[in-house]
C-alpha cells in the first residue's frame, strides 16, 4: 500500500468538488510534516471564495498511513478534536473528515493549522523558549488537569467506550498486553514480568472516570514564544479511564528530554504534581501513580514493538520504525526494573 501524497492541485480539486459553492480555489506551500507516529500529515495554505466572502487558511491534512507505530482510528481522533472545541483545553479546529480514499490514496481529515508555535521538544529546551520554561511547565500540567476535569458526560463523547472506575486499569492492561503479544518477536521477559506483577497488585479505583488523552506530553503541544500552550495535538489514543494514567505518561522519563529530574522536561516533580492537583481537583495517590508509571513503560514497549513488526512484515518501509524499537525498548526495560526495585537506578 502506497503512502498517501497530497498535492496542491489535488487538494484544490478536493476543495472545489467536495462541497458546493466554493470557487477561485488556490492551494500553495504544500509540505509533509515528518515525525508523526500514527498519521501521514501535510501542511498547506488555501484560499477560496464562498458565499461572497474570501477565506484564507492554513490547514493540516491528516491521512491514514499504510502502517505506523500505532493502530488508531481516524474518525475517533477527529471526534476528539470536535469534542474539545470551545472547552478550556486548546485544540485546533477540526474542519472536515473524508472517507473517500480516492482523493489521496487514503481517507483523511482536515483541521486548522495553528501558526507561530513550536512543538519539537529539542527546540522548546533551547532559546528563546528556555527563558519561559517555567511557564511552559505550568501550562503543561495545568492543561493536563483540565483534561482530567473535562465534563465529557455533557455530550459529544459517545464514541468512547464507557468504563467503571474500578476496571480502568484492567481494560488498559489487557489492551496493551494483547498488543505486545501480537507484535513481539522475542520473549519480552521483563515486560511480561511487569504485567504479571501489575495483575497481582492492581491500583486503587480511579477517583474519577475522565477523558484520557493517551499521549499527552511535551512534543504533542503547540507552544508560543511567551510559553503559552495554544494547542494540544494527537488525540488518536484518547479514551475514558483513570486520569492518573495520563499524568504518569506525561511524567515518564521518556518525555523529560535530557532533563531527568524534571517532569515533562520543565518542572520539579513536586511542582508538577501540585499544579496538576490544583487544576484537576484530584490528588496524586502514590500507589496509583506508581502503578500507572509502570504501565506507561509497558504501553510504550507495545508501541515500539508495533512499529518494528509493521516494518518486518513489509507493511511499512520507514526504517525509523525498527530503529525506534531498538533504541527505546531497552529504556522501557530499565524503567520497569527501576520501578519494581530490581536495581538502584532511579526511575
Amino acid at each position: 500500500m502506497a503512502t498517501p501524497v497530497v498535492t496542491a492541485e489535488g487538494f484544490a480539486t478536493y476543495l472545489e468538488q467536495a462541497a458546493t459553492g466554493r470557487s477561485d480555489v488556490a492551494v500553495s506551500n504544500v509540505r509533509r510534516i515528518v515525525g508523526g507516529a500514527s498519521r501521514v500529515t501535510y501542511s498547506l495554505d488555501a484560499r477560496w471564495s464562498e458565499g461572497g466572502a474570501t477565506t484564507e487558511a492554513g490547514l493540516i491534512v491528516r491521512l491514514d498511513p499504510p502502517a505506523s507505530l500505532l493502530d488508531s482510528n481516524r474518525e475517533h481522533e477527529y471526534a476528539a478534536y470536535r469534542g474539545m472545541t470551545d472547552s478550556d483545553v486548546p485544540v485546533p479546529a477540526a474542519l472536515w473528515i473524508e472517507d473517500d480514499a480516492s482523493w489521496f490514496d487514503g481517507p483523511f481529515f482536515v483541521m486548522q493549522r495553528i501558526d507561530g508555535c513550536e512543538t519539537a521538544p529539542q527546540r522548546l529546551m533551547a532559546p528563546p523558549f528556555d527563558a519561559v520554561a517555567g511557564r511552559i511547565g505550568v501550562e503543561l500540567f495545568e492543561i493536563a488537569g483540565r483534561i482530567s476535569g473535562f465534563d465529557w458526560a455533557k455530550g459529544g463523547w459517545e464514541f468512547l467506550e464507557s468504563i467503571e472506575a474500578d476496571r480502568c486499569w484492567e481494560r488498559e492492561l489487557d489492551r496493551w498486553t494483547n498488543v505486545i503479544e501480537r507484535h513481539r518477536s522475542d520473549a519480552q521477559p521483563i515486560v511480561r514480568a511487569a504485567i504479571d506483577w501489575m495483575r497481582r497488585h492492581p491500583p486503587p479505583p480511579a477517583q474519577r472516570v475522565a477523558v484520557v488523552h493517551g499521549d499527552y506530553r511535551t512534543g504533542n503541544v503547540l507552544v508560543d514564544p511567551s510559553g503559552a500552550i495554544q494547542g494540544v495535538l494527537d488525540w488518536e489514543m484518547c479514551h475514558l479511564g483513570d486520569p492518573i494514567e495520563d499524568l504518569a505518561w506525561t511524567c515518564m522519563p521518556n518525555w523529560r528530554w535530557g532533563r531527568p529530574k524534571m517532569y515533562g522536561g520543565f518542572l520539579e516533580p513536586t511542582e508538577a504534581l501540585g499544579t496538576w492537583e490544583r487544576s484537576s481537583g484530584l490528588h496524586v495517590d502514590p500507589e496509583a501513580f506508581h502503578w500507572w508509571s509502570l504501565f506507561a513503560h509497558v504501553k510504550a514497549q507495545g508501541i515500539w514493538l508495533t512499529g518494528a513488526r509493521n516494518f518486518a512484515e513489509g507493511e511499512a518501509d520507514a526504517v525509523n520504525l525498527p530503529g525506534i524499537s531498538l533504541q527505546l525498548s531497552p529504556i522501557e526495560d530499565r524503567g520497569i526494573m527501576a520501578l519494581l526495585g530490581w536495581h538502584e537506578v532511579a526511575p
